[in-house]
């Protein structure tokens, strides 16, 4: 599929993997500008690894990972922290600071990467949590509050410093109906209300494509479709079929590849114990 727009990210070629398993392999795919981009696909297969190529945590084996015409693999320290500046990531569950109050959590980033008075840190942070709907919990510690709520708090503390990119990892794991689509709405509407680029992982079907764009489901190291949502319901590769429709037999199997299983049980090939 082409770019919506001009894209914001590229990934040119990119192989990588942890030590000899392969996760990615040769794969090429553009986030367009100002558009929500969702990565899906089986449990294992390399959407969390991009978003670490992306951030720089990860450098790739080989091929090139460009944020805005710069080229993450390239850059030394100072230019990767100036990139990442500009990016925001909502981690999985939150992971917020348990002896920080809800207020001091979002005001981390400020005081850390700002020299801004303590006055505007507050307006700036009241501010955050009044788009996400929290503004009266500020004084709250994240034990007093409940899960989707910490994953909003999780979401202010990660736009508070105005990205242009934000990556959400799993956001909507472990929440209820309820939460999930409030985090799902709140998604979608800071992207468009502040003109961000956002790109999602998740495994959450529905909500996902709801409020996504762009759909890439990566498979065996590959995109193995790509496209809007309507465009990637309608594919007939077996392998996206069988994750759009949640068919527990198709190309992606239940069982992890091994030696036969009579070998680690002891048994000879004709059924009887080896001696």
């Amino acid at each position: 599929m082409p770019p919506l727009v001009t894209p914001l990210i590229q990934l040119e070629d990119v192989h990588f993997g942890y030590g000899e398993r392969p996760v990615l392999e040769g794969v090429t795919l553009n986030i367009p500008k100002g558009k929500v981009t969702a990565l899906m696909g089986a449990s294992g297969g390399g959407k969390t690894t991009v978003l670490r190529l992306i951030g720089g945590q990860y450098r790739a084996n080989s091929g090139r990972v460009w944020f805005d015409q710069t080229d993450i693999g390239a850059c030394n320290r100072e230019a990767l922290y100036q990139a990442r500046r500009r990016m925001g990531m909502l981690f999985q569950f939150g992971a917020l600071f348990t002896d920080m109050s809800v207020f001091d959590n979002v005001a981390f980033p400020l005081r850390e990467h700002t020299a801004l008075p303590p006055g505007m840190v507050r307006d700036i942070v009241l501010m955050k949590l009044q788009a996400v709907g929290l503004r009266g919990a500020r004084d709250l510690m994240p034990s007093q509050i409940s899960g989707g709520m910490a994953r909003r708090v999780a979401l202010a503390r990660a736009m508070v410093l105005d990205p242009e990119l934000m990556m959400y990892d799993e956001p909507f794991a472990g929440l209820d109906p309820i939460s999930l689509g409030t985090a799902a709405r709140l998604i979608r509407q800071l992207n468009d209300t502040l003109g961000l680029t956002s790109i999602v992982v998740s495994h959450d079907l529905e909500e996902t494509f709801h409020i996504a764009d762009q759909v890439v489901i990566l498979a065996n190291g590959r995109i193995a479709a790509q496209g809007t949502p309507e465009q990637v319901r309608a594919s007939s590769d077996p392998l996206v079929q069988q994750f759009v429709t949640a068919a527990p037999d198709g190309p992606v199997r239940f069982h992890y590849p091994a030696t036969d299983a009579r070998e680690d049980f002891g048994l000879t090939h004709s059924g009887g114990p080896q001696p």
